[in-house]
C-alpha cells in the first residue's frame, strides 16, 4: 500500500451513499492525505428546483473553505463556471481551478501530489499543479450521460487518457477503449465492503419497520433510480406477479410515472449506507433492471458485489460486467426470463446458499482491489524517479 503522499481526488460531491471512489480513497487515507476535490460541472444546469438547491449548496461550501471531513481526508469545493462545451470556459476554469488549488495545497502543505481523477474535466490541469504521477481512473463512459456535451466531453477523456500516467478502468469494455491510447491501462475490477452487508446474515440486523409491513416476498434494489432503470421493467412485472412486492430504496433521479399507482411497489427513498445490511435482510430476492445501452454495457454495478455479500440471490439484466458472475447471478433480458429468475431464487434461499454467495466475495474486497491499484502506482512512481 503506498503511504506518505499526498493524493488530490477530482470525483463528484462529497457525501452519499459510498460510491467506489469513495471506498478507495478512504483506504488511502489511512497512510496518506486525500484532498477530495468536489465536482466540476460536465454538464449545464437546468431551470428546475433541484439544479437550484445544488448550485445554492455548492456556493455554500465553497466559501467554507477546505474541511478536514474525515481523517486525512480534505473536501475542497472550487468555484467554477457551470458551462460544460465552451472551450473558452474551459480555459478559464482550468486558471481559476489552478489558482484555487494551489492556495490550498500552500494551506495544507501539499508537495508534489499524485493526481488521482475520475473525472475527464481535469485534462487542462495535468503539468500545472506540480504533480508527481497524475493516474485517470474511468469509472464511467461519461460522455453517455444524459445531458452532457458528448463529443467535448469525449474529446477531454482522450487528452486525459493520453497524458495520464496510469489508467485504471473498472470494466474490461472500457479497458478496451483506453488501452490503445495509453500502454499504462489496467482493469481493475471494484470491489465490496464483504464484512458490512455479510450482517445482512447476522439475525441480531434488525429488519427496517417500514420493511416489515410490507407483504413477502421482497425484490428489492438500491442505488440511485435514473434513466438507466428500466422502470417499465419493473412495472410489468408487478403486474405480473402481483402477490409479489418490489422496493426501490435509493434518490430518485428520473420520471417515476411507469410506477404509479401500483399498489405492491413500494420506493422507499434514499437511506444511510449503515441500514442497507438490514434492507438486504428483508428483502427475499435483489433485482438488477438495468436498460441496456451505450453506458450501461460498460458500467460495473457496485450493488451486485454488495447484494452477494449480503447472501442475496441476484436477477439482472446480462450487462458484460455482470454476466462474469453467471452461476451466482441469474440472468435475464425479457419480463419472462426475470418471472423465471425470481421464482428460481425464491426456491433457492438456503443459509448455505446464502453462505456461499458471501464467501465468494470474499476475493473481491476493496483492501485487495487497492492494493492491486498501489503496486501499480509505487511502480509508476520509482520508474518516474
Amino acid at each position: 500500500m503506498i503511504e506518505g503522499e499526498e493524493i488530490v481526488c477530482f470525483a463528484h460531491d462529497w457525501g452519499g451513499d459510498p460510491t467506489s471512489k469513495t471506498h478507495i480513497m478512504r483506504l488511502l487515507a489511512k497512510k496518506n492525505r486525500v484532498l477530495w476535490v468536489n465536482s466540476i460541472a460536465m454538464r449545464r444546469p437546468v431551470a428546475s428546483k433541484s439544479d437550484a438547491r445544488r448550485l445554492i449548496a455548492k456556493l455554500r461550501r465553497t466559501f467554507a473553505g477546505c474541511v478536514e471531513i474525515e481523517p486525512n481526508i480534505f473536501v475542497v469545493n472550487p468555484l467554477v463556471l457551470p458551462l460544460p462545451g465552451s472551450s473558452l470556459v474551459h480555459r478559464l476554469n482550468g486558471q481559476l481551478l489552478v489558482g484555487s488549488l494551489r492556495r490550498v495545497f500552500s494551506k495544507l502543505s501539499f508537495r508534489k501530489p499524485i493526481l488521482w481523477t475520475f473525472l475527464p474535466v481535469v485534462n487542462r490541469l495535468i503539468g500545472r499543479l506540480d504533480e508527481r504521477l497524475v493516474v485517470y481512473h474511468c469509472v464511467d463512459k461519461y460522455a453517455e450521460f444524459s445531458g452532457v456535451p458528448r463529443e467535448a466531453i469525449l474529446e477531454m477523456e482522450r487528452d486525459v487518457i493520453r497524458r495520464a500516467d496510469l489508467v485504471f478502468t473498472s470494466a474490461e469494455r472500457l479497458f478496451d477503449e483506453c488501452r490503445p491510447l495509453n500502454s499504462r491501462t489496467y482493469f481493475i475490477a471494484h470491489g465490496v465492503d464483504v464484512s458490512h452487508f455479510a450482517r445482512s446474515l447476522d439475525p441480531k440486523t434488525p429488519v427496517p419497520d417500514e420493511l416489515t409491513s410490507i407483504r413477502r416476498p421482497i425484490v428489492g434494489f438500491f442505488g440511485l433510480i435514473a434513466d438507466w432503470v428500466d422502470l417499465a421493467l419493473v412495472r410489468s412485472l408487478a403486474l405480473e406477479r402481483p402477490q409479489w412486492s418490489f422496493v426501490l430504496i435509493g434518490k430518485v433521479a428520473t420520471d417515476l410515472a411507469p410506477l404509479r399507482g401500483l399498489s405492491n411497489v413500494h420506493c422507499l427513498g434514499q437511506k444511510p449506507y449503515g441500514d442497507l445490511p438490514g434492507y438486504c435482510r428483508g428483502f427475499d430476492v435483489a433485482l438488477i433492471p438495468f436498460i441496456r445501452n451505450e453506458l450501461t454495457l460498460r458500467v460495473n454495478p457496485l450493488k451486485l458485489r454488495e447484494y452477494l455479500a449480503a447472501g442475496l440471490p441476484v436477477v439482472s439484466t446480462p450487462l458484460p460486467e455482470i454476466a462474469r458472475y453467471d452461476g451466482l447471478v441469474h440472468l435475464a433480458e425479457r419480463r419472462e426470463e426475470f418471472i423465471e429468475g425470481i421464482e428460481t431464487a425464491l426456491g433457492r434461499r438456503a443459509p448455505e446458499l446464502d453462505r456461499q454467495r458471501v464467501e465468494a466475495m470474499k476475493s473481491e474486497s476493496w483492501e485487495m482491489r487497492v492494493a492491486e491499484m498501489s503496486a501499480l502506482v509505487e511502480q509508476s512512481l520509482r520508474t518516474k524517479s
